[in-house]
């Protein structure tokens, strides 16, 4: 079978499996999209006051991402297109979940997942800066948002190759985690954005 007809599809499913819902609803017996800010993410899902399965949720959103690239790259070992295709359609099943009816996270777990299966150097320097910025500032929503925009900027250049596709989806990815996050964007704005550890949540 082509690989590229094997991988997106799985890659998508992967991505789209709810484990910030699913666990929530397993263990706490609750809805966590009528909680808080109403994500299914490792944030939200840590604000309901069970910090182990925020934990394990975001856990759980880089594996299954990290997994549907990898399943791509060993397919097909040579393409690094195929796994840039894999990797955004893992995102977009993260964040657009058939069976959430389409409303899914806000994709920063599953986008650093996706991001070290791709390069992991790049990776793990988006996510210093992540860390850096939480620390000082305790806004989640900006870390990730800044995290995500440098994602391009440390990846491009060390990317094996810069066809359509590669540049396409490193700078689409990120993008998309960004736009994810364009209610947080007005709340910073506004100075009404919740900090980590707040027990004021925005709806």
């Amino acid at each position: 079978m082509n690989p590229w007809l094997l991988s997106i599809p799985v890659a998508y499913l992967l991505g789209s499996i709810p484990f910030g819902y699913l666990l929530v609803r397993i263990f706490k017996k609750q809805d966590i999209r009528s909680f808080g800010s109403g994500n299914i993410g490792a944030t939200n899902v840590a604000r309901t006051g069970a910090k182990g399965l925020g934990i394990t949720t975001l856990l759980l959103d880089l594996g299954k991402a990290y997994v549907a690239v990898s399943i791509a790259r060993h397919l097909a070992p040579g393409d690094y297109d195929l796994a840039v295709a894999a990797a955004i359609a893992a995102i977009l099943g993260h964040c657009f979940p058939v069976w959430l009816r389409f409303h899914g996270g806000k994709g920063v777990a599953s986008a650093l997942g996706v991001f070290l299966a791709l390069t992991w150097p790049s990776a793990l320097a988006i996510l210093a800066v992540f860390l850096v910025i939480v620390l000082l500032t305790r806004y989640v929503s900006l870390a990730s948002i800044v995290a995500a925009a440098l994602f391009p900027i440390f990846a491009l250049p060390h990317a094996p190759a810069r066809t359509l596709l590669i540049v396409a989806g490193y700078i689409l990815i990120p993008l998309i985690v960004i736009l994810k996050h364009h209610q947080n964007i007005r709340r910073l704005l506004s100075g009404t954005e919740n900090r980590f550890g707040s027990r004021r949540v925005a709806a």
